[in-house]
């Protein structure tokens, strides 16, 4: 098995070998031939497999593109030949009729020359009417489409045209604001100063505030205040004292006209213990009033 597989790799060898030798004399005569064509000599370089495949590449490349212009040359060739034999055929009927180019005039000449050029021009193969017409039309119809393309890019010209005014009108307006917004920095900065101290100001007057609240409901709480005495317990409280004022008003003027009196101290300890028993009840009147009006809710 081993010596097969052996003789198969030899064989596989020789094969490679021999290609790489056909190609390279391939190449080497290509080589030759293109030298030998500007009489110059092939210079001596190392046959590397790849150089060897590049110059195959090229030698490949270079005969197929000769091969494709001797074609085109014999067509050329081929075709010049049939022009001039319509040409001679043409000039022995115009010699025929008596218009052979030497008895026309100079007019006529240029004429014919100016309609052989207009035909080059418009790529037409003979001078027909019909072949006039048919090249006309073809350059009718280019026009017409080259004129909806210059239509369309005139359209599309005049939208980029509105489009860049209006972005030039947006970008003079966004110019205008930030000149304003910059003018307006430092005026803004000084009022966000100002601010910024009356809200330090603000913020220790509310620690004030606070702390005076602090204290003075402490003080509320020493004194006994609680919710239920209210502004309206108050009033009815200061109303009260007032109507015991009324009513004690004269007691009082009576007891002042008793001093204008002679001691007697009989009445006067019977006035004393008088004066002392409406004022117990005036007192006991005054509480009961106080511990009602607290007792409200």
């Amino acid at each position: 098995m081993s010596e097969l597989m052996g003789g198969s790799d030899t064989s596989v060898n020789k094969m490679k070998a021999g290609f790489e030798a056909g190609r390279i004399q391939e190449v080497k005569q290509w080589l030759s031939s293109q030298f030998e064509s500007v009489g110059k000599d092939v210079p001596e370089f190392e046959y590397t497999p790849q150089s060897v495949a590049h110059l195959h590449k090229l030698a490949t490349l270079s005969k197929a593109k000769t091969q494709g212009a001797g074609i085109v040359a014999s067509d050329f060739r081929q075709k010049a030949a049939e022009y001039r034999s319509q040409a001679a055929r043409i000039r022995e009927i115009l010699e025929a009729v008596g218009l052979a180019q030497e008895s026309l005039s100079v007019n006529v000449v240029s004429s014919a020359q100016v309609l052989a050029n207009v035909a080059n021009l418009l790529n037409i193969r003979d001078t027909e009417m019909s072949s006039f017409l048919v090249a006309m039309g073809d350059i009718s119809l280019r026009k017409t489409g080259v004129e909806e393309k210059r239509a369309k890019v005139e359209k599309d010209s005049r939208v980029l045209l509105d489009y860049t005014r209006k972005a030039i009108q947006r970008l003079t307006y966004l110019k205008r604001i930030l000149a304003q917004l910059e003018d307006e920095v430092a005026p803004c900065e000084a009022q966000m100063q100002n601010w910024e101290t009356n809200l330090n100001v603000m913020i220790s007057k509310e620690r004030e505030y606070n702390q005076r609240y602090a204290n003075y409901k402490a003080i509320l709480g020493r004194l006994g205040y609680t919710p239920e005495i209210s502004h309206g317990v108050l009033v009815e409280m200061a109303e009260h004292k007032k109507e015991l004022e009324r009513k004690t008003k004269p007691i009082l003027e009576t007891l002042r006209s008793y001093q204008d009196l002679p001691p007697d101290k009989a009445l006067a300890a019977l006035a004393i213990e008088d004066k002392k028993r409406q004022c117990a009840a005036a007192e006991k009147r005054l509480e009961e009033v106080l511990q009602s009006a607290l007792a409200m809710p």
